[in-house]
């Protein structure tokens, strides 16, 4: 049976004490259990974590009432029907409901009926395989600490901000009102989303952006096909803006941002939206000779370096890997299988490329879908990444409007997709599409990527028409010449 409480002063050992049950730490413990390990799992917050209450679920909440009526608005019959504005009320209750209210029993519930246990309270480590928790609580790992805690929002240090009451992807994702003006500092997926969710829920949304484009980690033209449809919503989007200063003397009045060059302007809320933090500033890494508020390096195993006795583990945002809840869960079933086989005293672990105790897909096949109108959605190497890599590759661009699938899903229809091909053995390294509906088209280029498919077994891989899905066939095409 889970526990919610200990005694003060009780101590128990485990086989596996995971620090953290959001999604990566839930995932951790139920690996390790089900291959035979006991587990516990210690939380400060809400059981299911930053994605299931702040992040992932209430963001995409959020915006699928957006891009719903977008997707409507493009097809004929329906332009009048859906031309109204979103019931705001309505959209943040879908929200709450997707948060549970921001109530965790559910999540409790299931880690009782999965057979591992749960302590309150903050966790820290006191030495190789110990755990003290905030009550006196001490718990003691058998075989293995793994440590999955996550990541916050990163503030920059601005005059004036830390008064100012700003908002991050928490405050964004739980607003129980859309402020008449938000302005959003960044550039990456946080930013566009939420510009995209409000600016449709009535805000008049301030973009301010330090680069010159959107979405830094995708192909060129995800951000640059975003932004023109941003703008075309009503967003105003500043490039090559940095802002300086933030005053906000009335927490319920307008905050005022001073932007490099010494222009002003007003807004009733600001989101920064400009990095993230790894949370293992207050976890006792000194005690096993780490450094507070690192992020945690790791081999393909999860297992921190440096370590002796190899019984740390960092699995999820705080190895700095690959920050998606997805690619944590990933992380955690990789890295929950490899505790238990070293647990059980397995003399050599599958650590190879692609290998069973190996988080290769980490480095050669991260998918990731940004949740905007039109949505973006890659997986693997961009072109440039690619080369810096040193293959040699060549890109292969169509234009995803150009698709009978895509001509019906909407009229006038605009996308694009890219696969980046590696020459030399003629398989993919990474592939980006951009459009209405795109995200569901991601998983076949992530088998794909990470199954390191031949073009040649591809082009035998028959597209249903007339769907989106048929961008394969024209990519093969144009490749084929």
């Amino acid at each position: 049976m889970a526990q919610t409480a200990e005694p003060a002063g009780k101590s128990r050992e485990y086989d596996v004490v995971v620090l953290g049950a959001g999604p990566v730490g839930e995932n951790v413990a139920d690996r390790a259990h089900a291959l035979g390990l006991s587990a516990v799992i210690v939380e400060s917050e809400l059981v299911g974590g930053e994605c299931s209450y702040w992040a992932c679920m209430p963001s995409k909440a959020l915006l699928r009432p957006v891009t719903a009526r977008a997707d409507a608005r493009r097809v004929p019959g329906l332009p009048e029907a859906a031309g109204g504005p979103l019931d705001a009320r309505a959209v943040f209750a879908h929200r709450d409901a997707f948060t549970s209210h921001w109530k965790d029993d559910g999540q409790v519930e299931w880690l009782d009926s999965a057979g591992i246990d749960l302590v309150r309270g903050k966790g820290r480590l006191a030495g190789p395989k110990r755990v003290i928790v905030d009550g006196g609580v001490e718990l003691t790992a058998r075989h293995a600490v793994a440590v999955c805690t996550g990541s916050s929002a990163a503030l920059p240090d601005l005059p004036g901000l830390a008064t100012a009451e700003p908002w991050t992807s928490r405050e964004a994702t739980s607003a129980q009102k859309v402020p008449d003006r938000l302005a959003v500092v960044g550039g990456g997926v946080v930013a566009v989303e939420m510009a995209t969710a409000f600016q449709a829920l009535g805000s008049r949304v301030t973009m301010l952006v330090r680069g010159s484009g959107l979405l830094a980690r995708m192909e060129p033209f995800a951000g640059e096909l975003v932004a023109e449809a941003l703008k075309e919503a009503g967003a105003d989007i500043r490039w090559d803006t940095s802002v300086e200063e933030v005053h906000r003397p009335d927490p319920a009045g307008p905050v005022t941002l001073t932007l490099g060059g010494g222009d002003r302007i007003e807004a009733d809320e600001v989101l920064f939206a400009t990095g993230r933090a790894p949370r293992t500033d207050d976890l006792g890494l000194e005690s096993v000779g780490l450094t507070p508020g690192s992020w945690l390096e790791v081999d393909d195993s999860c297992r921190v370096t440096g370590v002796d006795g190899g019984w740390l583990y960092a699995v999820g945002d705080v190895n700095h890997r690959a920050l998606l809840t997805h690619q944590g869960k990933y992380q955690a079933r990789i890295a929950g299988a490899a505790i238990a086989a070293r647990a059980q005293g397995t003399p050599e672990l599958e650590t190879g490329r692609w290998g069973a105790h190996a988080a290769t897909a980490d480095t050669a096949a991260v998918p990731q879908v940004v949740f905007t109108d039109p949505e973006a959605a890659s997986v693997g190497l961009t072109a440039e990444e690619a080369g810096r890599a040193g293959h040699r590759v060549r890109s292969v661009d169509v234009d995803l409007g150009g698709v009978a699938g895509a001509s019906l899903y909407a009229d006038g229809y605009r996308g694009r997709a890219r696969m980046v091909v590696d020459l030399d053995r003629e398989v993919l390294l990474g592939v980006t599409f951009v459009g209405p509906g795109v995200g569901e088209l991601l998983h076949s280029a992530t088998v794909a990527v990470a199954g390191e498919v031949p073009l040649s077994r591809l082009w035998h891989a028959v597209p249903a028409y007339p769907t989106i899905s048929e961008v394969w066939l024209r990519l093969l095409e144009t490749y084929r010449g």
